[in-house]
């Protein structure tokens, strides 16, 4: 037999309390998400074996003897910004990432503000020539960016002046790393033999003209044994066979 609960009953305790277990449950959602132990989207383990992270200055401190080298296939670190700025911790960590066998790049923050010759010149002045090491690669962003946006056109000249210098003293294709926002706004059917490194914290990323993404940061709020700090975590899209590829690859 169905009992029906007094008015008062519901009105007084159940819808406060009910109220007051979404409340909680939002917040300890909110709670885990923001110390990275809970994640939006987690990437199928088969279909990406092959995972990484990224880093720089703001990782701090690195025990690098604590780190899962199961978890951690690739490793790709900050070394310079715009046309001067070098990154303090990018000596210590490419070292570090070598003495550890680990698979690492560089990267450099690409601005609106500078030329991309002299930003390829700083970044050439700090990144040792390595044939081993993962193409270098390019950081391209709105965020922490000029607030002046250059045309397609001059962002793709002065993009591809930093190519070319680039490419002249690594021998290797960089790879664009960016947003979806990015992405839609200028690099759209651009650049094509430069593999694209994709950054989308809620979804598999999909790019809008059909193009194959490379790598893939799924988050910036993941946990690493050895790192005190969140960090981004990353898949290649492939196997271990494709990966070691690309680690050979060349002009």
């Amino acid at each position: 037999m169905f009992m029906q609960l007094p008015k008062s009953l519901i009105t007084k305790k159940l819808i406060p309390i009910a109220i007051l277990t979404a409340l909680l449950g939002g917040i300890g959602w909110g709670t885990g998400f923001y110390f990275g132990m809970i994640r939006i989207h987690e990437p199928d383990r088969q279909q990406y074996p092959v995972r990484g992270i990224d880093i720089s200055a703001f990782q701090k401190q690195i025990d690098w003897s604590k780190l899962d080298l199961s978890e951690v296939d690739f490793i790709f670190m900050k070394a310079t910004e715009g046309g001067d700025f070098k990154d303090p911790s990018f000596p210590d960590n490419w070292r570090n990432a070598s003495q550890s066998k680990l698979n690492r790049g560089a990267y450099h923050f690409f601005t609106f503000c500078k030329p991309g010759k002299i930003q390829a010149q700083n970044f050439i002045a700090s990144v040792p020539v390595e044939s081993n090491a993962l193409p270098p690669i390019i950081d391209l962003e709105f965020i922490g960016n000029c607030k002046v946006r250059p045309s397609v056109a001059t962002l793709k000249q002065e993009l591809q002046d930093y190519i070319s210098e680039v490419q002249k003293t690594y021998k290797k294709t960089p790879i664009l790393y960016t947003t979806q926002e990015f992405y839609d706004a200028y690099l759209q059917k651009e650049f094509a033999p430069n593999p694209i490194w994709i950054s989308n914290f809620y979804t598999q990323p999909h790019l809008a003209d059909g193009r194959q993404w490379t790598f893939w940061q799924y988050t910036e709020r993941g946990r690493v044994t050895g790192i005190p700090t969140l960090v981004d975590r990353n898949v290649f899209n492939g196997s271990k066979e494709k990966f070691k590829q690309l680690l050979s690859r060349d002009l």
